[in-house]
Parts: C-alpha cells; structure tokens; sequence
C-alpha cells in the first residue's frame, strides 16, 4: 500500500510539474511591449492606385504556391515527402514557382534556386498565429506561446520585420483568437492568406483595408500532402513576370501585380482528370483602371463578378459575363474584384485604392503604434508577478 501512494506521488508531483512548466514557459514568452495604436485612417486622395498598371498583356502569368512543406532533417516533420517530389508534384499542375516556407527552417531549393527567394513559416505558438517570412538570412527562433494581445502580434511583426524582405500573415480565418480588432491595428506586414476553406468572402481582409492597410491577398495550398488531391494545387497566384528572377517576383508581390485563386479538387482523386482540368484554368485577360472606371476581362465567362468595397460592402455584381467594369465613387476608399466560375473557380484581384500619387508611390498603411510606456510597466509586472507566484506555490507543494 505505501509503494502504491508513493508511486501515486512520484506520478502526480510529475504532472504538477509539466504543468507548471507550461504555464511558466507561456508567462515567460508573454512579456511584451504595450503599443499605442493610431486610429483607423481610410484610403483617400484623387488618385486611385492601379497594382496592374505594369501589366502587360504580352507577358505571362506564372502560377505560384508561396506556403509549401516538406520532408526536413529530424524528428520533427509536417509532411514526409522531399523537396524533389513536392517540386515534381507540382509542376504537374502547372505551376511555375514554389516556394517552400517549412516551419523555422530555411530550405535552399525550390524558389531559392529558381528565383533567388528564400522563405520560412515562423511560429511554435499554441494559437498557430503563423507569419511567412521572405528573404530572411536566419531563422528567429523566438515566439510567445500564447500572442493574445494585438500588442503582443505586433511586437512579433516588428521583430521578423526587421531583417525580412517581405511579410506575410498566414491563415488568420484559422488563426485562433484573431479578431476584427487585430486586423484593424496590425501593421508591418505586405500580405496575408486568404480564403483557408471555410470562405471565399475574406472579410478579415476587408476589415484590414477599411482600416487604412493596403495589404495583398495571396492563396496558398499550405501544402503538407501532396500525395491527398484535395490538399494540392487547390490554392495558387498568378503573378505577372517577364521572367523567373527573384526581383520580378518581389515586383510583383509588392506591387499587387498579381491575382489570387481558388480550384477545384478536380476528379476528387482522379489525378488524370485533375492534371487535365488544371491546364484549362480560366484566366484574367486584362485588368486596370481607365479614369476612375476599373475593369476586368476574363478568358471565360463568371456565374457572377463581385466589386467589394470597404466594410465588405458589394459595390457591384455582374452576372453571366467574361467582363465588368465598374466606376470607383469618389468617397469609396477601394473596391476589389472577385470572380466566381460555374465549376467552382473563384479569382481574387488585388484592390484598387485612394491616395496621394503626388506625395506616395503606393497606399501604405496608416496606422502607427507608439510605445505605452505605463502600461507596459504594469503589464509586464503583473506577468512577473505571476511568475513569481507560480514559483512559489510549485516550491510549496513540493515541500508537502
């Protein structure tokens, strides 16, 4: 009976301190700044910023996966299948660039080797707030294990920021505890992932450009199983490039000249059919601004072609139609086109916006956040004081 209660000890003095474990770990990684954010600014001026004023017709839309995983060294793998065989899956479909983003790991093939473009999935948090990171030469290999404050994301956008060419904010609709509220104060990032499954509406898009962030919509299959038909070459981008060149890319992700799109899982597991149906794509055929008038053609013709505007408001819808065009109301901050086809295709453009060209090359975000320094002190003292009160009582139970 006596080995039976110490045993039971040992077990239950080991499970108390696993958790205790956890709970410092997650109160040691939430010590953060607290910001002061700006208040949300519309896009405004005359001018209404084209992101396909570079397009040219001539030249050629190269499809793109920006989230991709593989096979890596260690224990510790999303997805069992080498570089090689995710590269070979997907040119099957047609696409042109893939970029491999495995999770804190740099891998040197791929885009890195096509395009000059090297890019890691940065987050261990418990939320999965995930953010891609472009051109960074290391992985950071810190991250808070649970980023609930805006204040906390936003320190963690500043940081992978600094030393990164461009940005992105992977899945947020999966993202758990993302609220509309982090979409209208965050900053520093250039794109976020639309349209993870459950929607093609993409309102915490909308919720971040009617606040004043001119940020652009990518989307990506998030591969892990390129052997699973309904989990490759059902998300991609259309970017357009004169040439496979890391700078054409960066252009073209910068610039917005690029548009995003959901496909079918064609054959739902019959890959000849799927291959097949891949190579037949609808496709935009021209894209721009005339005046005020935006405009959109298409290689075939839409079940419907959507104009949302801030707020996600439908500005206008065309129906049955390979075309529309649309003129921008004057008190309209942007409009942004999406397009949904008979079989299930839906393409996302890039939104046209408001602003100044005399005083800014593009819209950028408007939004500011400033140190709050008072704030930060309790903050950051409440979470140490909770540390030290872990502590202390794990030390007492100990001495039970």
């Amino acid at each position: 009976m006596k080995l039976i209660r110490k045993i039971a000890g040992w077990l239950l003095r080991g499970v108390v301190t696993i958790f205790v474990v956890a709970i410092l770990a997650i109160l040691a990684t939430s010590l953060s700044p607290i910001y002061r954010f700006s208040e949300a600014q519309p896009f405004e001026g005359e001018d209404i910023y084209n992101p396909y004023s570079d397009y040219d017709t001539t030249q050629m839309w190269r499809r793109a996966n920006m989230h991709t995983h593989t096979r890596v060294e260690g224990i510790f793998n999303e997805c069992r299948h080498t570089p090689e065989e995710v590269i070979a899956e997907f040119k099957r479909y047609g696409y042109d660039i893939v970029t491999f983003s495995n999770h804190n790991e740099i891998t040197t093939i791929g885009a890195a080797e096509e395009c000059g473009v090297r890019a890691y999935e940065h987050g261990y948090n418990i939320l999965k707030s995930h953010t891609l990171v472009y051109g960074s030469e290391k992985v950071l290999r810190y991250d808070m294990l649970m980023p609930i404050l805006v204040s906390q994301r936003q320190f963690m956008l500043d940081l992978l920021s600094r030393d990164a060419d461009i940005v992105q904010m992977n899945h947020p609709l999966r993202t758990t505890a993302t609220t509309d509220n982090h979409m209208r104060k965050l900053s520093g990032y250039q794109l976020v992932e639309l349209d993870s499954g459950r929607s093609t509406e993409n309102e915490y898009w909308d919720v971040a450009l009617s606040a004043g962030h001119y940020v652009l919509g990518v989307a990506n299959d998030d591969m892990h199983y390129p052997d699973r038909s309904n989990r490759i070459a059902v998300r991609c981008n259309f970017l357009a490039m004169d040439a496979l060149e890391r700078d054409a890319l960066y252009e073209a992700l910068r610039s917005g000249c690029f548009y995003a799109m959901r496909v079918p899982d064609y054959g739902r597991g019959d890959w000849a059919q799927k291959e097949e149906r891949n190579a037949k794509l609808p496709y935009v055929k021209n894209i721009g601004l005339r005046n005020s008038d935006i405009y959109i053609t298409l290689s075939e013709r839409a079940d419907s072609i959507k104009f949302t505007g801030a707020h996600h408001r439908t500005l206008y819808c065309a129906t049955q139609s390979a075309e529309a065009t649309m003129t921008l109301p004057s008190d309209e901050p942007y409009a942004r086109i999406t397009a949904y086809f008979p079989s299930g295709e839906v393409i996302y453009s890039q939104p046209f916006a408001r602003y100044d060209s005399s005083a800014m090359s593009m819209p950028g975000s408007a939004a500011e956040h400033s140190l709050n320094i008072p704030v930060t002190l309790l903050f950051n003292l409440l979470v140490l004081t909770l540390i030290v009160a872990v502590v202390v009582a794990y030390i007492k139970f100990l001495r039970r």
